[in-house]
């Protein structure tokens, strides 16, 4: 698959996969005026082709499609290459929402929806993976840890993480904000950009990111729950 980085002059490309025409419709329209070049599909087989064929800088996609389900569809797209993910489900079970940002989905929106919330969305996540401003792109080490923020570029004791977008934003601000204690509302606006959201979002991402900062991650000591308030980062109990 050729993958191209964002061009935010030429617009960046949006890949939309649901198999219900009517909101594939709509939300094609949304972003079309938003000034994003969009692509359309309706299933998992015709989303990984039209990703060879012009790899997007982010995906909408519907969990729930014929065949191939999203979150099949987002692993094979995430095993030829890192790329935004916002999945839409229109199912109110947390435990759908969840399993979404478990495989490595970046945000989700629960059906129905807003198309102007999801444009917004979209709009937050793609912010995220442009590169860092020079002033705060300097490198970022910790207890094993090294991070480029300006490259988007994690390792661990030399070894390459393979972090999502959202995983990524989280470690670099706990790397510029050691110990103190963050509730997740607090994560939740400073990483995520939102002042509302479904909290669970911010409980898989830590879970996610100990699985790959830390040596063991059953009983963390990078990253701290601080119970009754949120988590802290704490790189002098890593180096111990």
């Amino acid at each position: 698959m050729e993958q191209r980085p964002p061009d935010a002059e030429a617009g960046a490309r949006v890949l939309v996969v649901d198999d219900d025409p009517t909101v594939a419709e709509i939300v094609t329209g949304y972003l079309d005026r938003a000034g994003y070049v969009v692509d359309r599909a309706g299933d998992g087989p015709d989303a990984l082709a039209r990703a060879a064929a012009h790899w997007p800088d982010l995906v909408v996609l519907d969990l729930m499609l014929p065949g191939m389900d999203g979150l099949e569809v987002c692993r094979r797209m995430r095993g030829h290459g890192p790329v935004p993910v916002i999945m839409l489900t229109a199912r109110g079970d947390e435990d759908d929402r969840i399993l979404g940002l478990e495989v490595g989905a970046d945000d989700y929106v629960t059906k129905p929806f807003s198309p102007r919330e999801l444009v917004l969305r979209v709009e937050s996540v793609l912010r995220r993976t442009r590169p860092a401003p020079a002033a705060a792109s300097g490198l970022l080490r910790a207890a094993g840890l090294a991070v480029d923020p300006a490259a988007r570029r994690a390792t661990k004791n030399g070894d390459e993480l393979a972090l999502t977008i959202r995983e990524f934003d989280l470690l670099v601000f706990l790397l510029r904000n050691p110990g103190r204690a963050y509730a997740r509302e607090e994560l939740m606006r400073e990483v995520w950009g939102w002042d509302f959201g479904d909290l669970s979002t911010v409980t898989v991402h830590v879970r996610r990111l100990r699985g790959k900062v830390e040596d063991d991650p059953a009983r963390p000591r990078l990253i701290q729950t601080v119970w009754g308030v949120g988590y802290r980062f704490d790189p002098a109990a890593g180096e111990e």
